[in-house]
């Protein structure tokens, strides 16, 4: 089977009050971009995905909402999808964090289950990772599936595809689309952050108006 793995539009920067974790919603440019990234797949119906896994988490859920009603095709919203800031007070992406030492922190999170001031397992976050990618993989032996989520998420799967050591090693692009031919005889990559909607918007169409920054 082939599956798509794409990282959520860009988020708001979002605090939350009251002790809610922080569940931004996506700036009016990361619609923008989930529409190009549904409207390229579209655009390529052979390979475009007949399923489409998403966190449950909104930013992961408006981007999968924005392929599954230009395709057409199921959405699954599993919550073992979740990225590993679930329940943290606010939303800092690691492209806005303010020093050089924060960021670094930030990129260990997979390996010290320390994200700012949030705490997470990271071994169950990781085998819950697992165990959600090879359910999908074993339910749809001989299909295209797309799997809407966080770059946690992506780079945990990816490093057991690879045979990493656990840890982050890439930032996924917003919106960009990891692909993986899963079979019996195992699980190789073929692309690594493809953003081709993205460049063909920038070379054709003006660029939206940003709200929230990177956030």
């Amino acid at each position: 089977m082939d599956l798509l793995l794409i990282r959520h539009g860009q988020p708001r920067r979002q605090h939350a009050a009251d002790g809610d974790g922080a569940d931004p919603h996506l700036t009016p440019r990361g619609r923008a971009d989930a529409d190009r990234l549904a409207a390229y797949l579209a655009a390529q119906p052979a390979t475009a995905p007949a399923v489409v896994y998403s966190s449950p988490m909104r930013r992961a859920r408006q981007t999968a909402a924005a392929i599954t009603a230009r395709l057409v095709v199921p959405l699954h919203v599993d919550d073992r999808l979740r990225e590993f800031d679930h329940g943290a007070p606010s939303y800092v992406p690691l492209e806005l964090t303010e020093s050089g030492e924060s960021q670094a922190a930030l990129w260990r999170a997979l390996e010290t289950g320390v994200w700012g001031a949030h705490t997470f397992d990271p071994d169950a976050f990781a085998h819950r990772v697992d165990a959600v990618f090879d359910e999908i993989i074993d339910g749809h032996r001989s299909t295209t599936v797309a799997v809407v989520c966080h770059g946690g998420v992506i780079n945990s799967f990816l490093g057991r595809v690879l045979g990493r050591p656990r840890g982050m090693f890439f930032q996924p692009e917003y919106t960009s689309v990891c692909r993986v031919v899963a079979s019996a005889r195992g699980r190789r990559l073929l692309t690594l952050n493809e953003t081709t909607h993205l460049q063909l918007a920038a070379a054709g169409e003006p660029d939206p108006v940003g709200d929230g920054g990177h956030g």
